[in-house]
Order: C-alpha cells, then sequence, then structure tokens
C-alpha cells in the first residue's frame, strides 16, 4: 500500500512558495511596530546624581633613553654626554607629575652599562622605569 509519496506517478513536486506565513509573519511584526513606536517618542526623565571631583591630571610625556653599540647616550633621540645625564635625571624626577624613563639599549650593550643608568636613575630620584624592545635599525 502506497502512501504517495514524491515518487508517486503523475505527482512533481511544488514549485511554488506559499506566501501565507510570510504574509502573517510580517503583519504581526507591523502591528507590534504601530503600537511600540510611540512608546519610543516619549522620553522619561531621570535625575541622575551630581558629583563634584577633581580634574585628572594629564599623563605626562615618557622620556626615552637610548644606548646604542657604541655606548652613547640619546635622550628622546638626541645624543648627550654622559656628564649630562644625572642633572637629566633629576631635571625629570623633579618634574610633577613624573614621566616615565624608557631605557632602550643594543643587544650587544654589557648589562654593568645598563645597571648603572638604572642606578643613577633611582639616585635620582626616578620612580617609574621601564625597557623598551626594538629593532636595531630604530635604536636611535
Amino acid at each position: 500500500m502506497s502512501l504517495g509519496g514524491l515518487d508517486a506517478p503523475g505527482r512533481r513536486p511544488m514549485a511554488e512558495i506559499n506566501m501565507t506565513p510570510l504574509v502573517d509573519v510580517m503583519l504581526v511584526l507591523l502591528v507590534i511596530f504601530i503600537v511600540t513606536a510611540p512608546l519610543m517618542a516619549q522620553a522619561l526623565r531621570v535625575d541622575v546624581p551630581r558629583a563634584a571631583a577633581p580634574a585628572l591630571e594629564p599623563k605626562p610625556d615618557a622620556v626615552r633613553l637610548a644606548l646604542d653599540r657604541d655606548g652613547k647616550l640619546y635622550w628622546n633621540d638626541a645624543p648627550v654626554a654622559d656628564e649630562k645625564l644625572p642633572e637629566r635625571l633629576a631635571s625629570i624626577a623633579l618634574a610633577k607629575p613624573q614621566p616615565e624613563l624608557r631605557l632602550a639599549a643594543d643587544r650587544d650593550t654589557r648589562y654593568q652599562r645598563i645597571a648603572d643608568i638604572l642606578s643613577a636613575a633611582r639616585a635620582a630620584g626616578v620612580a617609574q622605569m621601564g625597557f623598551e624592545t626594538v629593532r636595531p635599525e630604530k635604536l636611535r
């Protein structure tokens, strides 16, 4: 006993789209939008609490101290003598707010040289120090 499927003789698949469910869904959506649109236009007054807070201090720019392969120092890309370094470090230690000191060194630099610079910065009172990792051609 055959119930008649697609393979039944004389029956072909239906090639039309039934539009009735689509129209029903669209009419329901239209009614929902018609009902909710006036509610969206109404504004609700909310009293927000007010607080007095001091203005935030602007974040200071970082100072970049670079050390190349030959041992020369560069303060923000400008050459600086070893004798002037403690003076420069003291000047940023006194700045309010204090900028961060970022040390960028060549990979072949001896650690003793870097330790001396960090020690001088700490002795001058620099509180924020960091290391930069850069490609060798970008060192200066």
